[in-house]
């Protein structure tokens, strides 16, 4: 099969690096991918959201099969255009529908999917510019922390949570009249403050048939200890100590099987991923967010874990014969680690040159924010390159991706050291 990715960062990577480790793949394509893709599939310089463009790539290549990396294009319907085409609707693609997309591509729709289809859920309103007092009167009648997120997409920064009430009244009147995050903030949802421990389940599905592929545990904050700045992710780790097997039991009953039931009963059409953000709470999951995607860099120790044939998977899903594959999962553990630019998640610059350690057998490289210019491989994002260890305990996958994490040079590399940290007392490794 010919097969198209689209997207350019460290989750796309890692799909190119499992699919070309498959037989069934003849040609692989990353759009417009990074340094890391080149090395392993042929790169192209395509905008993913000028699906005309993409589509007619897909037609002159004789692409069999696009997988729709990041959100932006789900959410902008590239599924429904590939749907409503004659000669593209027989392409096989990965992701769902743009209505699907909704889940992520608006807070207030997905709690409200939630609420009706009896997920379990924080408690939250949703306010606009136009009832701005009604939400500042809210916080007035609420507890904190207060927990505040932007409608729309916001690169996984538009959600603050703050202590302080004042704060909270001062973030909501930025969100909403200063579109402090654009369009994504012109509603916003205030949610009750879930306690508990955070990890996130992926779902693949067909529409009808899924396969739960193994948690991951993120680490969305900048400095070491979750402090500092939101970022779009520092670190992960798979398989989560806390997430047994009684625990998962009930994140299926509880959440993924109501949730694929609600998306069939609204006749809402979805292929692909369901990221599912999950609050552990006293053994019972309440549900923070859905994504309708992979995350990044979660997928970086979710897919080096995943022992089946990557494209068979991706094949039964578009083709709705998902029921008819075994998932495979190893049972070592994965931890990657993120090294980012200097001054991200705020300002910072591109262009140094970065020495790249070599790749060894359980020590994995994915690029991220990286371009190959003048034959040199240079910095060319805030989050650069993620490094994953592999092993038969957390304690040494959290090794081996630390020491590749100090091997990287470029200008201004920072990284968090404490990537798996908090877990490893739960783990006894």
């Amino acid at each position: 099969m010919n097969i198209l990715v689209l997207g350019s960062g460290g989750r796309e990577h890692t799909f190119a690096w499992k699919i070309s480790q498959s037989t069934r793949c003849s040609k692989l394509y990353v759009a417009p991918g990074n340094a890391g893709t080149d090395e392993i599939a042929e790169n192209v310089a395509l905008d993913i959201l000028n699906f005309q463009a993409v589509g007619e790539f897909v037609l002159e290549k004789e692409v069999d099969m696009v997988i729709v990396g990041p959100e932006a294009p789900l959410v902008a319907g590239i599924v429904d255009y590939f749907k409503a085409d004659k000669k593209l609707k027989k392409i096989r693609i990965v992701g769902p529908s743009a209505k699907g997309a909704m889940l992520e591509g608006s807070k207030d729709f997905s709690k409200d999917f939630m609420k009706r289809h009896g997920v379990p859920t924080a408690a939250s309103q949703t306010f606009t510019k136009d009832s701005i007092k009604e939400g500042l009167k809210f916080l007035d009648n609420q507890n904190g922390p207060y927990v505040l997120k932007a409608d729309g997409l916001a690169a996984g920064k538009g959600v603050i949570i703050t202590e302080n009430r004042e704060e909270a009244k001062t973030t909501l009147h930025e969100m909403l009249v200063e579109a402090k995050f654009g369009d994504a903030s012109s509603k916003v949802v205030i949610e009750q403050f879930l306690k508990g421990i955070e990890l996130s389940v992926f779902v693949l599905t067909d529409g009808k048939n899924y396969v739960i592929l193994p948690e991951a545990k993120d680490y969305k904050r900048i400095g070491e200890g979750d402090t500092g700045l939101n970022t779009g992710g520092m670190g992960a780790v798979s398989p989560v100590p806390f997430a047994d097997e009684a625990f998962m039991q009930k994140v299926d009953e509880k959440v993924v099987k109501p949730t694929l039931h609600g998306l069939q009963k609204d006749e809402i059409s979805f292929v692909g991923f369901i990221f599912i953000g999950l609050m552990n709470d006293g053994g019972e999951p309440q549900v923070i967010e859905y994504n309708v995607r992979m995350g990044d860099p979660e997928t970086q120790v979710v897919f080096p874990r995943i022992q089946t044939d990557i494209v068979l998977l991706f094949r039964a899903a578009a083709e709705g014969n998902l029921d008819k594959i075994k998932l495979k999962v190893t049972p070592k553990s994965a931890v990657t680690t993120v090294v980012v630019a200097g001054g991200y998640p705020e300002s910072y610059k591109k262009g140094y040159k970065i020495k790249v350690p070599e790749s060894e057998a359980d020590k994995l490289v994915f690029h991220a924010g990286t371009e190959r210019s003048d034959g040199e491989i240079r910095t060319n994002g805030g989050r650069v390159m993620a490094f994953t260890g592999m092993a038969k305990t957390m304690t040494a996958a959290v090794r081996k991706s630390q020491s590749m994490a100090r091997k990287v040079k470029y200008t201004g590399k920072y990284y968090r050291k404490d990537i798996g940290q908090d877990l490893l007392s739960l783990n006894n490794n």
